[in-house]
């Protein structure tokens, strides 16, 4: 098998992994229960799970995991809502976001470096990397679900018809 096409199809197993979630269609595209106007980064809507200063923590790290390059990042994707959202309807993401937010707030940010890269290896033996690993998914699920990740980002324009489809050339 070629590199690129293992390259390929690493991704879209990770993407079919990382939207295994046991929530209903309306519940894993929580999006629509908060809005945020392109490059609006400072205000963040009011959480209704977190408290204010771990939701500010949560906007944080999401921003780290996606930041603002030359497309929008995390927060202006609405990303922190969603965790929020989704946190809220499960009682083990409870639990886990509890855990990992007390870590985080007795550690510095750039503790999540060796934390990443655990993680990237694979390694989920303690409960801030099960927690890491918890936040690096909905982040990533929060932003390519939302119309900033699928729109902006992806190009995705809904439901239109191609006359044809252009070549992808990446590689």
């Amino acid at each position: 098998m070629s590199s690129e096409r293992r390259t390929s199809l690493k991704i879209i197993g990770t993407i079919g992994a990382t939207c295994a979630f046991p929530f209903a269609a309306d519940e894993l595209y929580a999006q629509q229960e908060h809005t945020h106007t392109e490059g609006v980064t400072a205000q963040l809507p009011e959480p209704k799970y977190f408290s204010k200063d771990d939701f500010a923590l949560i906007a944080k790290v999401a921003e780290l995991i996606i930041p603002t390059t030359d497309t929008p990042g995390a927060i202006t994707a609405g990303v922190p809502a969603y965790i929020d959202f989704v946190v809220s309807r499960s009682e083990p993401q409870k639990k886990l976001f509890t855990v990992g937010l007390a870590w985080l707030k007795k550690h510095d940010l750039k503790a999540l470096e060796p934390l990443c890269a655990a993680v990237d290896k694979g390694q989920l033996k303690t409960p801030e990397q099960r927690w890491f690993k918890a936040m690096k998914s909905l982040t990533a699920d929060g932003y390519w679900t939302s119309k900033v990740g699928m729109a902006q980002t992806l190009g995705y324009k809904g439901a239109s018809m191609l006359a044809e489809y252009p070549e992808c050339r990446e590689h």
